[in-house]
């Protein structure tokens, strides 16, 4: 009985190493989200690219495993991401998902994970606080820095260097902006800065006009957290509309998906100070390869001058995926634990810096303040003028003090000389 007994469970050993062999031998399915439909599709679409070239690199391989893509298209709403999740792990039984790329989408996939434990979930580029900051996910990494992370040193340059002491804000009504403005007004308030008015407008928005209306006159500058198309939209219909106040620009109004647009418009953002997790002119060699690796991997006419920060997250999400596959040899037993540990761990020497997770698996990584700039061929770039290293997700405050300040809303949080 003891010998029939053993020779079961050998027999149960083998079978599960060969099935453990086969299936770090075989095709590796990855689904990807990404915004292709709506006034983000062209952020999607250079998302898509970033994640190409990371995998064109490694001779589409991961971890000696050949890598089988399954892209599912989203518009940028919580909604079209979980649909598009659901079909990627349930219809497509893929076993890692690489997105998504919209704020709101990220909080929905995290919440999705939590259901699907066998499947490992690697974010694109999507950057609301509270996706990894409120109840993470044992599934969900993300090596990109958050919107609060991204406007790390803008509201203390705005104040000592751009001399601006009062401001107003615009922006997209949702999860990413509110976690934008969030990191701008802790360090512009705290740093004696005020705030006259927010305003808010749906995602989307064709007619700016009763919010351009409404914009106050007596302001030093103007934040403008909006992006692709409506960042378009705001600036065609402001120019038209006479507008000369002096701009503060989100992460992703200032962006290569904007300074790329078509017509005239764009070119009210030159000397607009940003930040986010990368500049155009960074004088680093790392950064140089990356972006002739852009551009060498595309034609001129289906990419951007430079890659835009949503192929440089998609990129580095791929990389970290790829690097810990060839750790575990493509093998992703036993629930992929030793893959996500090595995830977890992982110190990711990124093209925009060097990226760790914290325990909530949450990027800390290096912030860029920047200023638009006109080339000498007269396109329009970002030149950045300072770098803030190791930027946490509670941005430097104390974890406690942090939690008190509330989550990220319309008016959260409160200007205030200190939190």
């Amino acid at each position: 009985m003891l010998l029939s007994s053993l020779s079961v469970f050998a027999l149960l050993v083998a079978g599960s190493t060969a099935v453990s062999a086969q299936d770090a031998a075989g095709p590796l399915k990855i689904g990807v989200l990404a915004t292709l439909e709506g006034t983000y599709t062209a952020l999607g679409e250079d998302g898509v690219r970033g994640l190409k070239m990371a995998l064109a690199a490694a001779g589409n391989k991961a971890g000696g495993r050949e890598v089988k893509l399954v892209i599912q298209s989203t518009d940028a709403s919580p909604d079209s991401a979980l649909r598009g999740a659901r079909k990627l792990v349930e219809q497509d039984a893929v076993e890692i998902v690489i997105g998504p790329l919209s704020g709101s989408e990220g909080i929905a996939i995290r919440d999705y994970s939590k259901t699907k434990p066998k499947v490992t979930f690697i974010n694109g580029i999507s950057a609301a606080m509270e996706t990894t900051y409120v109840e993470p996910s044992e599934n969900f990494f993300r090596f990109n820095t958050d919107g609060a992370q991204w406007s790390a040193g803008l509201g203390s340059y705005i104040y000592n260097e751009k001399g601006y002491r009062n401001i107003a804000t615009v922006g997209e009504d949702y999860s990413f902006v509110y976690t934008q403005v969030f990191g701008l007004v802790t360090e512009f308030c705290a740093a004696g800065g005020k705030v006259a008015e927010r305003l808010w407008v749906p995602l989307g928005t064709k007619d700016f006009g009763s919010i351009i209306a409404a914009l106050p006159v007596e302001v030093d500058a103007i934040y403008l957290g909006l992006g692709g198309g409506d960042a378009v939209n705001f600036l065609n219909q402001y120019q038209q509309a006479g507008g000369e106040a002096r701009l503060i620009g989100g992460s992703l109004m200032v962006d290569g998906t904007v300074l790329s647009s078509e017509g005239s418009a764009k070119r009210a953002l030159i000397a607009t100070p940003s930040s986010g997790p990368q500049a155009d002119s960074w004088d680093d060699q790392g950064w140089k390869d990356y972006v002739k690796a852009y551009q060498d991997a595309f034609p001129p006419e289906e990419r951007f001058p430079s890659p835009s920060l949503l192929a440089t997250g998609y990129y580095n999400a791929t990389n970290a995926m790829l690097q810990c596959m060839a750790t575990v040899g493509g093998n992703l037993s036993d629930g992929q634990a030793a893959f996500r540990g090595c995830l977890s761990k992982l110190t990711l020497k990124a093209p925009n810096g060097t990226i760790t997770l914290d325990e909530n698996r949450q990027a800390i990584g290096a912030n860029f303040i920047s200023e638009v700039v006109e080339n000498t061929d007269g396109t329009l770039s970002t030149k950045m003028v300072k770098m803030v290293e190791n930027v946490n997700q509670t941005l430097g405050i104390d974890p406690a003090a942090f939690a008190k300040i509330g989550l990220p809303s319309r008016d959260k949080p409160a200007c205030q000389a200190t939190y």
